[in-house]
């Protein structure tokens, strides 16, 4: 069994190119060239001088210990919420910038839901003077209004998605649309582990930088490499993915990915896809994802708009169908709890998708010498105003 990808661009039976013919070039391109650029020592170089001088790597691992006193296990924190940018999202969008001005690349465009990833998106466009354009549902502009702002700081041209929900998914539509209709000069930084073949798989790469910093600083901690768990939440799912990386064969590790249960996997208000999906063709790969009878996508709904997804990505869909991953859910009040409770007893705010994670601290049972790594993907500034609405602290 293996959990990469293999050369045809699946995850077992999930992944693939499910794409117009005018992407074909685009997308056949990335795919011939992406590990012959990663592989180059000049980008790795170059790509780890970034993430060392501008990114801020290697981001602390950070024991939790009164956090660990109320867990009853030894929890540790990954702290990309200190990466600048204020999430892990800058680690992928630093390496595929360098990939696409490689390739000739003069324009950018992403998608972002929680705005996380588009800032990192102007970000990286700033620091390398290319165009970028960031597509963004009109809902999440308006509960993520900071990041529409520093993005629009950063130069950026934020552009709302107005069909479906409004949210993450019409934002995606809208990317590939504009994608379609510029597809020499553009390149399309997606943000997660989704998308066609090679994308699921690049972007991966470039996150796995999490685990291989979790690997070194356990052994400098606690004398080696690896936890007894890993804890991440799981939209799309790039946080996950690159804190799973270097464990996936490890059966040591038990890996567990957190969904979004919205207000309940019952409730039709829920975003938790493994619970509630069945495989299907989405934004360009086979996976699982929230359809109807008939193959409608469901709109998923969760208070987080980085997980208001209504699917995962490829590599998730397989992890969860071969048993690797065990896939928990989280609702509103759970997440939003266990971000409060991280507040009061670490003073650290979490964004609310790294909450959900938090959550699934009181869903799984522990040793005492349990030693738990949990991905905190992002820190909470973005969502101080959901905070706020929520309002039970």
């Amino acid at each position: 069994m293996t959990y990469q990808v293999d050369e045809r661009g699946y995850y077992g039976k999930f992944g693939g190119a499910y794409i117009p013919e005018m992407l074909y070039p685009n997308v056949e391109e990335l795919r011939t060239h992406y590990l012959d650029i990663w592989n180059d020592p000049k980008f790795q170089e170059e790509f780890r001088a970034l993430l060392r001088d501008y990114v801020g790597r290697p981001t602390p691992l950070y024991y939790a210990r009164r956090l660990s006193e109320a867990v009853g296990a030894q929890v540790y924190l990954k702290r990309e919420d200190l990466c600048h940018t204020g999430a892990h999202k800058v680690n992928n969008t630093i390496g595929q910038i360098l990939l696409a001005r490689r390739l000739g690349k003069e324009k950018i465009i992403a998608e972002t839901g929680a705005g996380q990833h588009g800032v990192a998106t102007a970000t990286v466009c700033a620091l390398m003077g290319m165009e970028c354009i960031v597509y963004m549902g009109k809902v999440d502009m308006e509960r993520q209004r900071p990041n529409v702002e520093r993005m629009r700081i950063l130069g950026a041209t934020v552009v709302p998605a107005l069909s479906g929900n409004m949210t993450l998914k019409d934002a995606t539509n809208e990317a590939m649309r504009h994608w379609i209709n510029h597809p020499t000069d553009t390149h399309y930084i997606i943000g997660s582990v989704v998308g066609p073949h090679p994308y699921p798989d690049m972007v991966a790469r470039f996150q796995s930088v999490i685990s291989e910093e979790i690997k070194m600083q356990l052994e400098q901690a606690i004398g080696r490499p690896h936890p007894d768990w890993v804890i991440a939440c799981v939209g799309g799912g790039s946080n996950a993915a690159g804190a799973y990386y270097h464990y996936l064969d490890d059966v040591r590790v038990k890996l567990v990915g957190v969904e979004a249960a919205g207000h309940g996997l019952d409730s039709g208000e829920s975003a938790a896809t493994t619970a509630l999906g069945r495989p299907g063709v989405l934004h360009g790969s086979k996976t699982l994802l929230m359809q109807t009878d008939d193959g409608q996508v469901i709109e998923p709904y969760s208070i987080s708009a980085g997980l208001d997804y209504p699917g995962i990505g490829p590599m998730h869909a397989h992890l969860f169908d071969t048993g690797r991953v065990q896939f928990v859910s989280a609702t509103d009040d759970e997440a939003m709890g266990a971000g409060i409770r991280l507040s009061r007893l670490e003073g650290i705010i979490p964004a609310i998708e790294s909450a959900h994670a938090l959550a699934a601290l009181n869903k799984l049972k522990f040793s005492k010498r349990d030693v738990v790594v949990v991905n905190l993907s992002g820190r909470g500034d973005k969502d101080l105003e959901t905070y706020i609405r929520w309002g039970k602290y």
